[in-house]
């Protein structure tokens, strides 16, 4: 069903969905959110004046907004802010086209969520809890600044390598300490990169829409075995943005 005020209306879309429904709240600019159907999945749509939207706080906010109310009642495949598109036939042609992918990945993520877990080293100089930490490097750090003597560019780069490549073999281990708790409340992982030397984990977990507690109760069990060295943050629910394979754009 389409309520838009015509096929040559401008529509911002803020998700694929199964099947047709009513909605009964705003989007952007608090113009009512409703579906344009083809087949057995739908467009998550309201009208806008015109084709750009700025990314300003407010839109920002009402964008997530619906995704919020969405998850609350359906699975979405959600798409990234800004999406707009001109008449109800640009998108009914993408829906037609991509009918099947669309299903199979509906049905991937089909009452879940996605939960967001951020570790970080809470440490006042990584470089140096690493020296502390890796004799090896300790040990190379002594031999690269030893006294009188200036360092070459290669003994830098020497030392800036092998410091590179233990920051990369702890973060693998460290995650997959983590995973393997948490692997039992979650369906799917993705490591995204990390943001920063000390970051340790930028994991996005697809999670039961109804598991999210028991999500929450393993990251404490996860935080456990670590140190005070470890600083354990996480966010959610959102919809399943790292888990939708997709392009979905139009």
């Amino acid at each position: 069903m389409s309520s838009g005020a015509g096929n040559g209306t401008a529509h911002y879309v803020y998700a694929v969905a199964g099947g047709e429904q009513e909605y009964g709240f705003s989007g952007i600019s608090g113009a009512p959110v409703y579906a344009i159907s083809c087949g057995q999945i739908a467009a998550v749509v309201s009208d806008v004046p015109n084709t750009k939207i700025r990314p300003e706080r407010r839109h920002l906010a009402a964008h997530q907004e619906v995704l919020k109310h969405l998850m609350s009642q359906t699975t979405v495949l959600p798409t990234a802010f800004g999406l707009i598109v001109e008449g109800d036939h640009a998108i009914r042609e993408l829906l037609s086209r991509e009918e099947e992918a669309f299903t199979e990945q509906l049905q991937r993520v089909a009452g879940k969520v996605e939960m967001g877990l951020r570790v970080v080293w809470d440490v006042p100089s990584i470089f140096e809890y690493f020296v502390h930490l890796h004799p090896e490097l300790l040990a190379l750090r002594d031999r690269v600044f030893r006294r009188n003597r200036e360092p070459s560019h290669e003994e830098m780069i020497e030392l800036g390598r092998h410091f590179e490549q233990i920051l990369t073999e702890d973060r693998t281990a460290n995650i997959e300490k983590v995973e393997a708790v948490l692997a039992s409340r979650c369906s799917e992982f993705k490591r995204n990169p990390p943001r920063g030397e000390q970051e340790v984990m930028n994991l996005a977990c697809l999670v039961g829409r109804d598991a999210v507690a028991e999500f929450e109760g393993g990251v404490f069990e996860a935080a456990k075995l670590f140190d005070d060295s470890f600083a354990f943050d996480y966010d959610g629910p959102w919809a399943p943005h790292n888990f939708v394979g997709l392009n979905i754009s139009l």
